[in-house]
């Protein structure tokens, strides 16, 4: 494994580590952003850029748009976006909900997007998120992320339900409660956990948008550190791979624009989901401070290109009968353009065209997957993204195994590939 290979997995896994939720993911990108020189633009204030200035917007704390204002105008040369999201599949806390049970203190979860769930059961597990603390009689927003097992979920014993091994159905109501302390005589954990981390009293502490998070941080596998596994591959790796991608970049001639999206896991209609009007109005106040014309936005759409990156399936040893035996994408053979007849990705004949070019140019490697024609594909940000924009795209993606489990597994050389194709794509 080249030197270069593994720093870059080693700074993803590190980023994976560090982000346990959509909140810390987002503040992370935005730390990055601002050590290389980036502001924060403000939707409530006017904006005023020229060539060369480098920008971010956020939304929610969870949802970023970074760009860098091109030396050419908008109309000439369009944008050149790369889209992710910030969130992966979690169960969150119902913060209101703690009760006692067997002697326990537990609090009720509620499933966010499509876990594997059997995957959280006996694992250490913390907490983390945002939460609301009142101060002077004003309202403020707190990261939390409590990085040491604190609650867990136990599997029933095989000798209490001897049918297990043969599938078994869970009540998410009452079989995804998460034990937080065994003296039955506690009272507001969870307030007394958050509060104590952050350092505030907890009367002080209201609302609250936390989850518990697995806490085994990720690592490398396989004969020569080829496999790395973490939990939220899905889809931080490509968060990742475009915010190193899009940094690399100097002095671009077009505008080039990184979009961190919240809620894709619930179908990104959210206002700071792909699927509002965050990245449209984004790029429409960029076009409105740095032309003049009044169809220069509409110019500029026109020869603009977005790329949607999100995990892959990638074809599975012991399962290989899941997959069109025509289309089998492997771990470490490079970046997955994603195709769907049904437009569940982004993907053209053009514009995958387009990004085979890109590769070939990169010298990357890359696949193409589609789904068995009996097996519905999921979907990502690219075909809302692409649509709401009346703009071309495409949905590609690093292959990984085992999508939406607690932990996840993916090719050390892929994530190399997918920089090194988003760099030239961004630069060229």
């Amino acid at each position: 494994m080249k030197k270069n290979v593994k720093s870059l997995a080693k700074d993803l896994i590190s980023f994976l580590d560090k982000s346990p939720t959509a909140f810390q993911a987002t503040s992370n990108i935005e730390k990055k952003l601002k050590a290389a020189g980036f502001k924060e633009a403000k939707e409530e204030n006017a904006w005023k850029f020229k060539a060369g200035d480098r920008a971010f917007v956020k939304r929610n704390d969870s949802s970023l748009i970074a760009f860098i204002i091109g030396n050419e105008k908008p109309f000439k040369t369009g944008f050149k976006i790369v889209g992710a999201h910030t969130d992966s599949p979690l169960l969150k806390l119902k913060a209101e909900s703690e009760n006692k049970s067997g002697g326990s203190v537990r609090v009720a979860t509620e499933v966010y997007g499509g876990p594997l769930i059997t995957t959280w059961f006996d694992r250490d597990l913390g907490i983390a998120g945002r939460v609301m603390v009142k101060k002077g009689g004003k309202f403020q927003s707190k990261m939390v992320f409590i990085d040491k097992p604190v609650a867990l979920i136990p599997s029933v014993a095989i000798h209490l339900n001897r049918e297990a091994n043969k599938g078994f159905e869970f009540n998410r109501q009452n079989h995804l409660q998460v034990i937080l302390s065994s003296d039955s005589e506690a009272k507001d954990v969870l307030k007394t956990l958050i509060a104590g981390k952050i350092k505030e009293d907890p009367k002080n502490i209201h609302s609250m948008d936390v989850y518990v998070v697995d806490l085994q941080k990720g690592g490398f596998n396989g004969l020569d550190d080829e496999l790395f596994s973490c939990g939220r591959l899905d889809n931080l790796q490509m968060c990742h791979a475009i915010l190193e991608s899009f940094l690399a970049v100097q002095k671009p001639n077009a505008t080039t624009v990184a979009a961190f999206y919240d809620n894709e896991e619930i179908g990104s209609k959210t206002p700071m989901g792909a699927d509002s009007n965050f990245m449209l109005s984004t790029l429409n106040r960029i076009v409105a401070v740095t032309s003049n014309g009044k169809d220069d936005y509409f110019r500029a759409i026109s020869n603009s290109f977005l790329i949607s990156a999100d995990g892959a399936h990638a074809v599975h040893p012991n399962f290989a009968d899941k997959h069109d035996p025509a289309y089998m994408p492997k771990l470490n053979k490079g970046p997955v353009i994603k195709m769907s007849a049904s437009f569940r990705y982004a993907t053209t004949s053009e514009t995958s065209a387009e990004f085979e070019r890109i590769c070939e140019k990169a010298k990357v490697p890359f696949q193409k997957m589609a789904n068995r024609s009996d097996v519905p594909s999921g979907s990502t940000i690219g075909p809302m993204s692409t649509a709401a924009l009346g703009i071309k795209g495409i949905d590609i993606g690093n292959a990984m195994w085992a999508m939406h489990s607690v932990r996840e597994t993916a090719g050390t050389l892929d994530h190399w590939y997918m920089c090194e194709a988003l760099k030239y794509f961004y630069g060229e």
